[in-house]
């Protein structure tokens, strides 16, 4: 298999075979870029990150229960009030000072487009401090 020659003589033809030679020059390099580089991926950075606890947050007194359930109906502290009541006592907790907090629970079930207009309501009556209440007991 003479890929060239000096020989003006010889057949012109196109050569009918891959030449292989480049192919395999660049494999291999490139496995021997892999062979080095591979150890480097599996090394990991020591460093000592710091510890924390976690408590549950302590309620305090200031402030406000905000329940929604799966139906969409509001409890303000336990009582179950209407939408316009709400807007009413987020206007009246909007300009006390110091605000208090206003802690949501929602269900599972519940449509995200309540949750929404409970927190719209509350952004529009000034009330920023917005917690939202889980149980970290469950697991799914």
């Amino acid at each position: 298999m003479a890929f060239g020659s000096f020989n003006r003589a010889s057949d012109a033809r196109p050569q009918s075979e891959i030449n292989m030679i480049p192919l395999i020059d660049v494999m291999l390099v490139l496995l021997v870029i892999f062979i080095i580089t591979a150890p480097l991926l599996t090394h990991s950075v020591k460093i000592d990150l710091p510890r924390a606890s976690s408590n549950p947050t302590v309620t305090r007194p200031d402030n406000v229960q905000l329940a929604i359930d799966h139906d969409g109906r509001i409890f303000w502290n336990g009582q179950m009030i209407e939408h316009a009541e709400m807007l009413k006592r987020m206007a009246a907790t909007g300009r006390l000072d110091p605000q208090p907090e206003l802690h949501l629970r929602a269900d599972r079930d519940t449509r995200y487009q309540v949750i929404a207009d409970v927190m719209a309501a509350a952004a529009r009556n000034r009330l920023t401090r917005i917690g939202f209440v889980s149980d970290p007991s469950l697991e799914h």
